[in-house]
């Protein structure tokens, strides 16, 4: 059992078993981050592990001196995270006693580009900006690209926004993994593996590293006291967070540093990511309001496999995903309600439904209520599954499919692998795990082959 350090209060309940070696406002991990002054430094980390908070903290520390030069822009992955970086600045300029003042959002160039900005009692001004890029362009000072991976064209943020600290100042990343083919993993592997060109300060903090260092403290000291985690030990943590995740590769990468392998995906992370809706945007809709046709795609499971609808909305040459229904362990007429419910729509054009073992009652039925042309039904076979397959990476390629911005969706789209059998065929296979079968990745499928297949207007050969 562990010998709890004097600084604990009396009425901590947490059953971590790691404290920090001193009762300090930031753990180790933290504090070297925060005293690193190298010109170029990385940091590829765990999620939640407090370091855009650390992030903040050495900003306002450093900004708000009297003989503090250049002005600090930072970059976050949406607009939601820039508002919540900049109140983590206002509050470390609280307790700091540092003179600094909520300008609100302010336009910051010719461009019309738009930050949240705090200002110091110095003059100087901290810069919280959303992912856009060209909103680097042309600023001169510090530079923090928070959830570097995260964002849209990472290449391209570091490519405008590297040149800004010409002049002076220092550049910061920090970003938990998005695939091996993310630029933000070119990086990190340069810093390991190849010499180091750049001159990278690299940092890594994994999960287990924060662990080892009193994270679980610092959390159970956040947490109500009836929350379950209070009751768990860094193991447990451990545990918890890693059976949370959608699968073992979002585990490894999302918590452990160790970047999904892309080159055995058939669509990549950064293919995923450029079609995803920004955390902060609103993408579903009342289908009745809809005002494009609206497609569906269904796959059929019941007790082990999910059954996925997905609707999607043409507006025109872009599919948007309108609803994702997701049912596990359902009866069929739970199912067939809730996908009835839609089809009755005007706005529904065609569905198509994987008509492959179950799916062959749940297929016939919608067919017979709803008509031949409404309802068409899919027979999932290695060629037909080609079919439906490379259409959909071709519109992720293409930009012309938006989708939801979840962990289990991104891990289904993720899950398909594509294999060359002895033969020389093509075969597309997916680890049945927690998350299902690819479930949502062949709804998806259907969804766009129905809008084909209904723009056409002849019926499909894929039955």
């Amino acid at each position: 059992m562990s010998i709890r350090p004097a600084y604990v209060p009396v009425d901590f309940v947490g059953c971590c078993k790691v404290f920090p070696a001193r009762d300090t406002l930031l753990l180790s991990y933290q504090s070297k981050w925060v005293k690193d002054g190298s010109r170029l430094k990385v940091m590829e980390k765990a999620r939640q592990i407090g370091m855009s908070w650390s992030s903040s903290y050495r900003l306002v520390s450093r900004k708000s001196l009297v003989d503090a030069q250049l002005d600090a822009w930072i970059s976050s992955r949406d607009d939601l995270q820039a508002r919540l970086f900049l109140e983590d600045c206002k509050k470390f300029s609280s307790i700091l006693q540092a003179g600094a003042m909520d300008l609100g959002e302010k336009v910051v160039d010719d461009d019309g580009h738009t930050a949240y900005v705090l200002a110091f009692a110095n003059g100087l001004r901290a810069h919280s900006m959303s992912s856009n890029p060209d909103a680097q362009a042309g600023k001169r000072g510090d530079r923090l690209l928070d959830e570097f991976a995260l964002h849209p064209d990472p290449r391209k943020l570091w490519a405008i926004a590297y040149p800004g600290i010409t002049w002076g100042g220092s550049m910061e990343v920090i970003s938990t993994h998005r695939g091996s083919a993310n630029f933000f993993n070119e990086l990190v592997d340069e810093a390991k593996n190849k010499k180091n060109p750049k001159g990278l300060s690299l940092h890594t903090v994994t999960l287990q590293d924060a662990l080892d260092a009193g994270f679980l403290y610092k959390l159970q000291c956040k947490l109500p006291k009836e929350d379950r985690r209070q009751g768990m030990d860094e193991a447990a943590y451990f545990d918890f967070i890693r059976a949370g995740c959608a699968d073992e590769e979002s585990f490894m990468q999302e918590f452990m540093c160790k970047p999904a392998d892309d080159n055995a995906a058939f669509l990549s992370y950064d293919l995923i990511a450029s079609c995803e809706y920004r955390h902060d945007e609103t993408w579903a809709t009342d289908l009745t309001a809809a005002k494009g046709a609206l497609y569906i795609g269904v796959d059929v499971g019941r007790d082990h496999d999910l059954t996925v609808i997905w609707v999607v909305e043409r507006l025109g040459d872009v599919a948007y995903t309108r609803r994702v229904i997701e049912m596990k362990a359902q009866t069929f007429d739970a199912q067939e309600a809730e996908l009835y419910a839609i089809l009755q729509l005007p706005q529904v054009r065609r569905c198509c439904i994987d008509c492959t073992g179950l799916g062959r009652q749940f297929a016939e039925r919608a067919k017979q209520r709803f008509g031949t042309y409404k309802v068409e039904e899919v027979h999932f076979t290695g060629p037909v599954k080609e079919e439906l397959a490379y259409p959909l990476r071709a519109a992720f390629e293409d930009k012309t499919i938006r989708v939801p911005n979840t962990p289990q969706i991104r891990s289904d789209l993720r899950a398909i692998k594509k294999e060359t059998t002895a033969s020389g065929n093509i075969r597309f296979t997916a680890d049945r795990g927690k998350n299902g079968h690819a479930d949502r990745f062949w709804a998806a499928a259907l969804a766009l082959h129905a809008g084909k297949t209904a723009s056409v207007g002849i019926t499909s050969t894929l039955c």
